[in-house]
């Protein structure tokens, strides 16, 4: 049956109009606040940042963590988890769909003419999880510990409903695909650098979402609140997700010392966070895909997301705090993170855009077969232009390596260089039993966040069998210079001092 012109403009029309309508890519939103942040001017890339997230954005979830995490370089603690918290708001939606209501979800498995990246932004899945993480941090540097536990716990319930949620999807996405008679799958994409999803520090991770910073942090904070029976689970997780790592092995083996009588007295246990670089781009790569017609094959054009591994990627070793050396231990790789999650999503990728080029090669099919080669030039052309970038929304101002270190320090002032190069030395003040010290660093800025303290130091002559944090006992550490934390409302402070550092 001959398609009518009154039938075949229209659509014509409509493929033109759909790739006429541009829009910024994110990765173009926040590069110049990462680039400013990376100066030293934390506040100029925060109001930046902050000018986007007005009117129609004002909920956005993505440019929401943006902020949330520049506040947190910044300081900020506060403003951050109210930038987090809009953020958690649209995840928490997520979550209730995925247990109540997949199909939902699922619905956007489907292709459109406009790529992925008119789809809704869910988060990545390890964005999900970093988001209460990031909460919790927040919390600690508020000097609450009892609401960075519920986000804690809520980070470990987020994970199970990641998992359940995603074996469905896979499932879903094979269905969807048979339906349009689209093979899933990765084997066609000619072209494609699979190399950067296939490297072993890839391929060794167990999943696209759970990371080790999380669970470890878990352990620490459950210890702080005594609370050792269900900080040894986070402590043994952290070592399952990065194993052979001196460190977080010590975290596990040292816990029954460090929570009994047998606890070394008159020192701090610091916790240094250190966080450095900012996480991936995601690349456009168009490739060529074969697409059977009635006519025979044509060929068309499509994108697909691409993160190359960062050759550069920062590496710290150690950390010098005073005259000691302190081994630290790569926790969580963002880059390779990013890449696994790339590596699970590209088969959902790829038939949505198998199907999107299906329905666009049939439309030009039948324009070339009713109407002719000029028409099928136009054709050619709308359908070009309705395809367009990659998806490329990623949480970028997350740090693309975390390391930590840990160790017993007497309480008292020290230098501490972070970065190995000489002449880059932080100043920090010990105190308290138990000490965080997050840190940011750039090529050539160091961002020493609020040193967070919990409860009192045990003096080296007095025998305690309870050496940790409880709400009767725990005082501040007194600092000239402390501030006083405010927990949030309906929770109870441990007895935290967050001391500013400049």
């Amino acid at each position: 049956m001959r398609i009518s012109t009154f039938a075949v403009t229209p659509l014509v029309a409509a493929l033109v109009l759909t790739g006429c309508v541009t829009t910024p890519t994110h990765d173009s939103k926040v590069a110049a606040s990462l680039t400013v942040a990376k100066t030293g001017q934390i506040e100029d890339a925060i109001k930046q940042v902050e000018a986007q997230t007005q009117g129609k954005n004002e909920n956005d979830l993505l440019l929401n963590l943006e902020k949330g995490e520049l506040m947190r370089i910044g300081k900020r603690y506060q403003d951050s988890l109210n930038a987090l918290n809009v953020a958690d708001a649209k995840v928490k939606e997520w979550e209730e769909n995925a247990k109540s209501n997949p199909q939902k979800l699922m619905a956007q498995i489907g292709a459109t003419l406009m790529g992925d990246a008119s789809r809704d932004y869910e988060g990545q899945d390890y964005e999900k999880v970093m988001l209460t993480i990031r909460m919790a941090m927040n919390r600690i540097n508020l000097g609450d510990l009892d609401t960075a536990r519920v986000d804690i716990k809520r980070t470990h319930e987020r994970e199970a409903v990641i998992a359940e949620f995603r074996s469905k999807e896979t499932v879903a996405a094979e269905e969807e695909a048979k339906s349009k008679g689209v093979s899933t799958g990765n084997k066609e994409l000619n072209g494609y650098p699979v190399e950067t999803l296939n490297d072993p520090e890839v391929l060794k991770l167990k999943n696209g979402y759970q990371n080790a910073l999380s669970h470890y942090l878990s352990g620490f904070v459950y210890e702080a609140l005594n609370e050792p029976g269900l900080a040894a689970p986070g402590y043994r997780k952290a070592i399952e997700l990065r194993p052979e790592l001196p460190v977080l092995e010590e975290g596990l083996k040292g816990l029954d010392q460090r929570t009994s009588f047998r606890r070394k007295k008159g020192v701090t246990d610091v916790l240094f966070v250190v966080e450095a670089g900012n996480s991936p781009a995601r690349q456009s790569k168009k490739l060529t895909l074969p697409i059977p017609t009635g006519r025979g094959l044509i060929t068309m054009s499509l994108a697909f997301p691409v993160i190359y591994p960062d050759k550069d990627a920062p590496q710290i070793n150690t950390i010098q705090v005073g005259n000691q050396n302190l081994p630290t231990a790569l926790i969580t790789d963002f880059n390779v993170m990013a890449r696994r999650a790339l590596k699970d999503e590209l088969p959902g990728i790829y038939t949505r855009a198998a199907i999107r080029a299906a329905v666009k090669g049939v439309a030009q099919d039948q324009i070339n077969k009713n109407f002719g080669a000029l028409a099928g030039l136009a054709a050619n052309i709308a359908v070009a232009a309705t395809e367009s970038n990659a998806d490329d929304r990623l949480w970028r101002s997350l740090p693309e390596r975390v390391f930590v270190a840990r160790a017993f320090l007497p309480p008292g002032d020290y230098d501490v260089n972070f970065t190995g190069r000489p002449g880059e030395t932080s100043k920090i003040s010990v105190d308290g039993r138990y000490m965080v010290v997050p840190v940011r660093l750039y090529q050539n800025k160091t961002y020493l966040g609020d040193l967070a303290k919990f409860g009192t130091i045990t003096p080296a002559a007095q025998i305690e069998d309870k050496p940790a944090v409880t709400a009767q006992d725990a005082k501040p550490a007194a600092k000239k210079n402390a501030v006083k934390s405010k927990p949030a409302q309906g929770t109870t402070n441990t007895g935290a001092t967050a001391v500013k550092t400049n």
